[in-house]
């Protein structure tokens, strides 16, 4: 299974990049592919779909950290999927809105996300990590404006094809740092799914709701003001290296 996967990512920080991602005990042996400058994520993760041949895709944030053992679990966890899988994530929303795969979260302090007897079908996913099976023929839509939401996309173009988009028990660790408001460019992703999907809407994502008539962006957006103070209280930095926050959470090793 190690010599089936490849690592791809898309950085514009080689300081992120090499106190988090870049540390992963399986890059030993398996390969990172590092997009950098890209315009778009969809741009930069076509890219490196391009420029690699492995059967198995993991595109992981450059901030997240895969700790020892995470490529034999993810080797289990893929072996469980039903035959029509195409896409993976380690944290997902269920079609019921339940928040799937357990990860840490620095911007959180916490663990969040359910830990699963076994694969759940998503409708949208955290972009931290998504897992891609290269034989499905799936592409990252290049429209798709900025860095947010082609988790949410990839899952229902994956759903569109009628392939499945699961989630799973495959912990990492995510050193993300506090996140402010949703911003313009949050909002033109937004936009976008709207008028893509607008036969699947309402989608639950891992931030916000997709609706017909925008307004949970819109609450979303006030909401994540009058709360500021407490979110950012609750992060607890991202100076804690990453090794010690996967022992924190119980994940050193996940290897079988």
């Amino acid at each position: 299974m190690i010599h089936d996967i490849a690592i791809a990512c898309a950085s514009h920080s080689e300081a992120i990049l090499s106190a988090n991602l870049a540390r992963s005990p399986l890059l030993s042996h398996v390969q990172l592919h590092v997009e950098r400058n890209a315009p778009t994520a969809t741009i930069a993760y076509n890219r490196a779909l391009g420029a690699t041949t492995a059967p198995i895709m993991v595109f992981a944030h450059h901030d997240v950290y895969l700790p020892n053992g995470w490529d034999k679990l993810l080797a289990l966890r893929l072996a469980e999927l039903p035959a029509d899988w195409a896409v993976f994530g380690a944290f997902g929303i269920g079609l019921d809105g339940a928040h799937i795969g357990p990860v840490w979260s620095s911007s959180l302090g916490m663990i969040v996300g359910r830990a699963p007897m076994y694969p759940v079908p998503v409708q949208s996913y955290d972009e931290m990590l998504i897992v891609l099976r290269r034989d499905a023929g799936l592409v990252f839509d290049e429209t798709l404006p900025g860095w947010h939401m082609y988790g949410t996309d990839i899952a229902q173009i994956a759903r569109a094809a009628g392939r499945g988009a699961y989630a799973g028990a495959l912990p990492c660790i995510h050193n993300d740092g506090y996140h402010g408001v949703l911003g313009p460019d949050f909002a033109a992703a937004y936009r976008f799914i709207q008028r893509k999907w607008p036969q699947s809407l309402p989608i639950r994502t891992p931030i916000t709701k997709i609706s017909k008539s925008g307004l949970h962006l819109l609450r979303d957006r006030w909401q994540n003001r009058r709360s500021a103070e407490v979110r950012e209280g609750m992060a607890v930095g991202t100076d804690h290296p990453v090794e010690n926050l996967a022992a924190r959470c119980g994940w050193s090793n996940l290897g079988p």
